[in-house]
């Protein structure tokens, strides 16, 4: 998984102008668009939304536009002003969500990782028969939450909460929609939620094994044992490397342990919220936990 993240990392760097600019205004606007032709459109109650959702029979008979359309069904449907007010705030979570990861990722790798959720659900629609890209769209919300744990958000516009604390409520939706669908019968259904993880794991495994085997490595030291990564100090330019080896680096990641001489391509930052001088590569300067 490791090797997939960084392959990953080297080609988006290589073809950065490769995805689709503002992605998510346009799977936000689709959304409105097709709400709104269900609310006033004619054809009978969600005649857009039945037209363009994903129906794995309607593909195989022809109607193969429902492979991209489906991405602009909204996961609410309905005729009250409730339901829009209630879309209208949905919309603008994945929006908010979308573009702070387009902009910490580039354009590039989130279009990747979107498409990457379009091309699961297709398969997996095919052995469900039907596929929504909601559970896509709501685990974008993991991938934020990995990336900026300690950001605050207002919820409700008023209180004051942690995002790491709210993909626990997120990762609780996921478990109870699980649950829920195994219970009542509906196996194939309960895929749907879990291709969205299986989404985010493919962008994020080996960050959560590296913050795992921190957290493995701090409490080693809290009880006498030596297990903790060397920290680099900031103001010393010519920290060396081990006993042993050839060179001496600059760099190294706190977290998995690159230097600037064992890769020479990769990018070093300093985190200014860590307590101490703590390097970390770019593949781990926004996902790691702040050493207090």
């Amino acid at each position: 998984m490791r090797a997939l993240q960084q392959w990953l990392e080297r080609f988006c760097r290589k073809h950065s102008r490769l995805g689709i600019p503002g992605l998510m205004k346009y799977i936000v606007i689709g959304n409105i668009l097709v709400f709104i032709l269900d609310m006033f459109g004619v054809g009978g109650v969600y005649a857009a939304s039945n037209l363009l959702s994903f129906s794995s029979s309607s593909i195989l008979h022809g109607e193969v536009w429902r492979l991209i359309t489906f991405v602009f069904v909204p996961y609410i449907a309905g005729r009250r002003m409730a339901d829009f007010l209630w879309l209208a705030i949905l919309l603008y979570f994945y929006y908010w969500i979308g573009t702070a990861l387009e902009r910490e990722w580039g354009t590039a790798k989130f279009t990747i990782f979107y498409l990457f959720g379009v091309v699961l659900n297709i398969l997996m629609g095919f052995v469900v028969g039907v596929a929504t890209m909601s559970y896509v769209n709501l685990s974008m919300f993991f991938a934020f939450a990995t990336l900026f744990p300690d950001m605050q958000v207002l919820l409700f516009f008023i209180i004051p909460v942690k995002v790491k604390w709210l993909a626990w409520v997120d990762a609780a939706f996921f478990a109870f929609t699980i649950v829920r669908l195994l219970v009542a019968g509906h196996p194939l259904y309960a895929l749907l939620p879990v291709i969205a993880i299986l989404n985010y794991l493919l962008f994020f495994a080996s960050d959560i094994g590296d913050t795992l085997g921190y957290w493995k490595r701090r409490a080693g030291s809290r009880m006498g044992r030596k297990t903790g990564p060397k920290v680099i100090n900031f103001n010393n330019a010519k920290t060396r490397t081990k006993a042993g080896a050839k060179e001496a680096y600059l760099h190294k990641c706190a977290v998995c342990g690159k230097t600037d001489v064992s890769d020479p391509g990769m990018e070093f930052r300093y985190c200014s919220k860590c307590n101490g001088y703590y390097c970390y590569c770019i593949d781990h300067i926004n996902s790691h936990i702040h050493i207090q």
